[in-house]
């Protein structure tokens, strides 16, 4: 079903709010009963200390534990105009989220202007840079556009956790269990110049990807270790 197609449905609507309304509060209630652990918190404190914002970068799979950690800070989120992207974004204004629609598919255009004028009015902003479609763990370029055109840095991170169910879905989303030990490793601020061309937007893109992938590793060993510990 197209994006035209589900938001004149008066079914689909319904199923997207009645999605939200089940979702929230069953994810609020999970993640009362995580165990957090955070690496890496300096690498914000030092882009606030510039006084600038974030623009949050992570893989589309860790939506649900990312959406916990940074939830009520006022994070203006790119969520896709299709079915799932609504369900989503109903729930993650719930948890204190601004929603700018659109992906790199559809709608992009003007949900980065839309994120260009939050991040000016001084609100943080957060990318799925694998999203809507895929393929995962591959960087699309839309948080090095925006880096450029607002002055604010890339900040990755990444989440895992343990135990934990695994999605069956294209982006293998990760959803935490009760109690599971939960890793949120932040990294270091990603700065992208005001006049770069294309061929510096393709160098930053691949080194977001590779600093993804690097915290990535990075939490799962911290997962190990945190497991270790008696």
């Amino acid at each position: 079903m197209s994006d035209a197609d589900w938001q004149a449905s008066g079914l689909k609507r319904f199923e997207a709010a009645a999605i939200a309304a089940i979702g929230y509060p069953l994810i609020a209630l999970l993640g009362r009963t995580y165990r957090w652990r955070d690496d890496g918190v300096e690498h914000l404190a030092s882009v606030a200390a510039s006084g600038r914002q974030p623009i949050l970068a992570l893989w589309h799979g860790r939506i649900l534990p990312a959406t916990l950690y940074f939830r009520d800070r006022g994070v203006v989120a790119m969520t896709s105009e299709n079915f799932d992207g609504e369900w989503i974004a109903r729930i993650m204004r719930r948890f204190g989220y601004l929603q700018s629609r659109g992906s790199s598919s559809r709608g992009g255009r003007r949900a980065l202007l839309q994120l260009t004028r939050d991040m000016a009015a001084g609100r943080p902003a957060a990318f799925t840079v694998d999203g809507p479609r895929g393929p995962a763990y591959q960087a699309q370029p839309g948080a090095v556009w925006l880096a450029k055109a607002t002055g604010n840095p890339v900040v990755p991170f990444h989440v895992e956790s343990s135990p934990c169910w695994t999605l069956g879905s294209w982006d293998r989303g990760q959803v935490p269990k009760p109690w599971s030990r939960v890793v949120m490793v932040i990294g270091e601020p990603l700065e992208v110049p005001g006049d770069a061309d294309e061929a510096a937007i393709e160098v930053r893109r691949a080194e977001l990807e590779r600093r993804l992938l690097a915290l990535q590793r990075r939490a799962g060993d911290l997962l190990s270790e945190a497991g270790r510990k008696p």
